[in-house]
């Protein structure tokens, strides 16, 4: 027999042992939680092709854009004396008028 002293430390830690446990974690789902599907598969591919035909239609378009969007520099008109840029124009002018300063 065990004395009283010790049975009811006894009968508690015997208690605490035998208590069911709770179930591991994922067990009361079911056995294919977590497996892919043939679906998965199905729209992983779909972005891939989605994502190629993407790829290709923005450089066909991006081939056509142009290096700068600047609009194009004229020549000075040879011949013309009053073509801004050129030697005889600006002899022919006479003297430039300055700015002046701003009132203020």
């Amino acid at each position: 027999m065990i004395p009283a002293a010790l049975a009811s430390p006894v009968a508690t830690l015997a208690v605490v042992v035998t208590q069911a446990q709770p179930p591991a974690p994922g067990s009361d789902r079911g056995e294919e939680f977590g497996k892919t599907s043939p679906i998965a598969l199905v729209v992983i591919l779909l972005l891939a092709v989605a994502t190629v035909v993407l790829i290709r239609s923005m450089s066909k378009r991006l081939r056509n854009v142009p290096e700068s969007f600047d609009p194009p520099e004229e020549p000075p008109a040879s011949g013309t004396p009053d073509a801004p840029g050129t030697a005889a124009a600006s002899d022919e002018a006479g003297p430039t008028r300055e700015r002046s300063a701003p009132d203020g």
